[in-house]
């Protein structure tokens, strides 16, 4: 299709009002950030900013608290990932399968992903701490301990009570993926499948899983990018407590640049996590196309 001067400038200005935005909140910010990463940009240089090169991003990777934090973020979504989509997926094919009340299942399973990460964290925070109703149910209900025990005054007890949340409330998120990319599978592979004698596991190995190869890999970019996020969680249900030992790198960044004042080095922070993001998702799509030339 070819375009006219007249409309080429027409697209462009009905073009123009999204750039622009875009430019201003999106771009701008970008790059401003990235300029920041090579100062000396805190709260007593706020007005005269010393460029110091590339020295924020050592002191980031010398940083043993960013290496606890960056440990906690990649055990999380080690953890959170492959549970979520498991999961998902089982719950995908479970309602496929049936022919009544998939609406209904369908609802009950992604209200979790509407609940707010707010309510959701304190919820959580609430069952799980010491003197909350997990341990009141352990010790008075069913007489297991006689003690409280401390979930969340651990590194990897509230490490763990953060990935549950986390798998909490992405199933239903996968289940409404899965399930989309369920229906487009033909029935007719599964219905020669079965006359050629195989059964449930070979169907999915051979028929599900190739169906869907697509879907998996758009949710694992994007449950990886999700898992390197997660702030809500662990800031309200640990604070990073005890010490430092359950920040993630999201609640990292936060704490050196509002609580310390290290904008610069929370600027270098975020792009070192960029990297790694980036790095990770061409990883994962060289991986995927690896399976399919195989």
């Amino acid at each position: 299709m070819k375009f006219n001067a007249k409309s080429r400038l027409q697209i462009l200005l009905l073009l123009l009002p999204g750039l622009l935005v875009f430019g201003i909140f999106t771009v701008y910010p970008i790059i401003r950030l990235f300029w920041m990463s090579f100062f000396k940009w805190d709260f007593g240089s706020f007005l005269d900013q010393e460029f110091i090169a590339l020295e924020n991003y050592r002191t980031v990777l010398a940083d043993e608290n960013f290496r606890i934090a960056f440990t906690n973020t990649i055990v999380y979504t080690l953890i959170t990932v492959p549970a979520q989509m498991a999961i998902g997926l089982l719950v995908a094919m479970l309602i496929n399968s049936i022919n009544h009340v998939k609406i209904g299942f369908r609802v009950a399973y992604y209200l979790p992903v509407i609940t707010s990460w707010v309510i959701a964290s304190l919820v959580f925070k609430y069952v799980f701490n010491t003197e909350g109703l997990l341990n009141y149910f352990l010790a008075n209900v069913i007489h297991v301990t006689s003690q409280n025990v401390r979930w969340l005054d651990s590194r990897w007890g509230g490490m763990t009570v953060a990935m549950l949340l986390g798998i909490w409330k992405g199933i239903g998120w996968n289940m409404v993926v899965f399930l989309a990319a369920l229906q487009t599978v033909p029935l007719e592979l599964y219905e020669s499948a079965s006359l050629d004698g195989a059964g449930s596991w070979q169907k999915f190995i051979h028929i599900t899983l190739p169906g869907i190869r697509g879907t998996i890999l758009f949710a694992l970019v994007m449950l990886t990018i999700g898992g390197f996020n997660v702030y809500t969680s662990t800031k309200l249900i640990t604070g990073g407590k005890p010490g430092h030992d359950t920040e993630v790198v999201l609640t990292w960044m936060y704490y050196k640049a509002f609580s310390n004042g290290k904008f610069g080095y929370s600027a270098a922070l975020s792009f070192i996590i960029a990297i790694v993001l980036a790095v990770l998702a061409v990883l994962q799509f060289r991986l995927m196309q690896n399976k399919d030339e195989g």
